[in-house]
């Protein structure tokens, strides 16, 4: 932090952006850290999103992520957008991440500012963003489809509602407003965590300004138009997967029940993973030595939060807004189907906010304590260093245990070492074994890690009890290459009971085969006919030992 506490004024306009270029500064750092030592695995969900941005080069049109109707394609759109520029590559993919959340970073400095005129806030805030927790670094390196963009869309959403609620605006900025908040719902309906408290403030502040609320509505009706479209022409799946429905039955039947299994999930789950005491993927603790200082300095925000968060002041109104995207997202992950997922990447709308709500408490702490004991400056910076040391801590101790590394699969079954994919790929091509049947988890990567050379349509279970679902078949022209090929291959991951039952199939079946083993696939080739799921039982949403 270039300015420490007590030094708040002065030093003119190169002081004032000094600390907000050295938080930019530190997370490309550290962004380019991670790429380099390649240590966040690509996974399939980032696979699909590449192959769509190839897609969309060469004429295709994806409105949502393939396989899901609520997902928007936005992410898709600006990969495409860098392929044409810098070409297709996994980091390039990684790139246009990175400079979302450098945008999100610069956001959340101007959300210091506006809502607290306070340059120590600021300068705190991007600071914690730029060595954020684990699941905040995961998840804007690698990319889900549209958690970037949501954060970046959320911060513009309230700098947007506080400037418009300070008084008579133009009218180009409500819809301005609205086309941000309708763009982002068609990205990621989770950017209702800042519609939703937004759009209270205004109504609050502005409730007479029907005009201009008006002109919000058809900002909306625009920034969504791709998913207007798609419902009006493609019926109501869009609104039924908006609740949830793809992760449905991981949630208990029982709504009482389903509200306690997702309380215990946010207490116990979710908050060690909120304050990067661990990350999404492990239970294991990290940063041990430091875990109590984080530990404590989050026990006494939460304590902030709830006996002086609302108290009055020039702040109250962006804090309003910080607390109530807090408590937004906490309400709709525990009423609605996504809160029997832990995983950690719902809560990612959260970092911004608890930057900014934690730099004001230090900041306060500071201000108190100084009338009474004239406490220094360096205390409170060191808190502050100390947290963003505690964050670094977990990230390298994460980085470092390769494999997983920092990953985005948290069951151990989807956690692959793809750093065999290359040699995988060679011997496919080398055996010409190019269509065949795989899981999600190796379809994906390897249609985009070979150019669509070598297609495998996602027809096999990869879960120990040989659960399926049809879902993992995203892409319908794969399913019809492997139809259309008089041969196929089998490749399997980290299930030795699935090889069994391919191999006792087979055999009983009396077709020859023959296996490879290449780090984390297990491959079964030269097949004397093209043999499907179906005559191995395999393949079917019900599939069962």
């Amino acid at each position: 932090m270039h300015q420490m506490i007590g030094r708040q004024r002065g030093g003119g306009a190169v002081k004032r952006w000094t600390a907000l270029l050295a938080a930019l500064a530190v997370a490309v750092t550290l962004k380019a850290g991670l790429l380099y030592a390649d240590v966040v695995p690509f996974n399939a969900d980032e696979a699909v999103v590449g192959l769509m941005a190839r897609h969309i080069l060469h004429g295709a049109r994806p409105i949502f992520f393939y396989g899901q109707v609520y997902l928007g394609s936005l992410d898709a759109w600006l990969i495409a957008g860098a392929f044409a520029l810098f070409g297709e590559s996994v980091l390039v993919i990684r790139l246009v991440q990175v400079a979302l959340y450098l945008g999100t970073i610069v956001t959340t400095y101007w959300l210091g500012r506006k809502i607290y005129s306070n340059e120590w806030i600021a300068d705190a805030a991007v600071l914690f963003m730029a060595i954020p927790t684990v699941n905040v670094t995961l998840y804007t390196t690698a990319t889900l489809g549209g958690y970037g963009e949501t954060l970046l869309i959320g911060n513009l959403l309230f700098l947007l509602a506080l400037h418009l609620g300070e008084g008579e605006r133009s009218r180009g900025w409500w819809f301005l407003f609205g086309l941000l908040g309708g763009l982002g719902f068609w990205t990621f309906p989770l950017v209702m965590v800042y519609l939703v408290p937004a759009g209270v403030y205004l109504v609050v502040v502005q409730r007479r300004s029907f005009s201009r609320w008006a002109l919000a509505a058809l900002g909306c009706a625009v920034g969504a138009a791709p998913w207007w479209w798609y419902t009006l022409t493609q019926g109501a799946k869009t609104v039924v997967e908006l609740s949830g429905s793809a992760i449905a039955g991981a949630s208990l039947p029982n709504p009482v029940f389903a509200f306690f299994q997702h309380l215990f999930n946010f207490l116990l789950l979710g908050l060690t993973v909120i304050f990067g005491l661990r990350p999404p993927w492990s239970a294991r603790f990290l940063a041990l030595p430091l875990a109590p200082l984080a530990l404590a300095l989050h026990t006494m925000l939460l304590v902030f939060i709830a006996r002086r968060a609302l108290m009055q002041g020039k702040a109250r109104a962006g804090r309003w807004l910080l607390l109530g995207s807090c408590l937004t997202l906490v309400a709709a992950f525990l009423l609605t189907p996504f809160g029997a997922d832990p995983s950690g990447r719902y809560f990612l709308p959260l970092a911004a906010p608890l930057a900014l709500l934690m730099a004001e408490r230090l900041y306060g702490v500071y201000r108190r304590q100084r009338r009474k004991s004239r406490v220094r400056g360096w205390l409170v910076n060191g808190l502050a260093l100390g947290l963003v040391a505690f964050n670094g801590w977990g990230t390298i101790q994460s980085a470092v245990a390769f494999p997983p590394g920092i990953t985005t699969q948290f069951n151990e079954v989807t956690q692959v070492d793809q750093r065999a994919i290359g040699e995988l790929m060679a011997f496919l091509r080398a055996q010409g074994e190019t269509r065949g049947y795989t899981n999600y988890w190796v379809t994906f990567p390897l249609a985009f890690l070979s150019h669509e050379e070598l297609i495998y349509e996602a027809r096999l279970p990869y879960h120990h009890d040989f659960r399926y679902t049809p879902r993992d078949n995203r892409y319908p022209p794969y399913a019809e290459a492997v139809a259309a090929s008089a041969r196929v291959a089998y490749i399997t991951t980290l299930h030795p009971a699935l090889d069994e039952r391919i191999r006792a199939g087979l055999t009983q079946l009396g077709d020859a085969f023959q296996e490879k083993q290449i780090g984390d696939f297990h491959v079964f080739y030269a097949l004397s006919r093209k043999v499907i799921p179906e005559e191995l039982g395999l393949g079917v949403e019900c599939c069962l030992p």
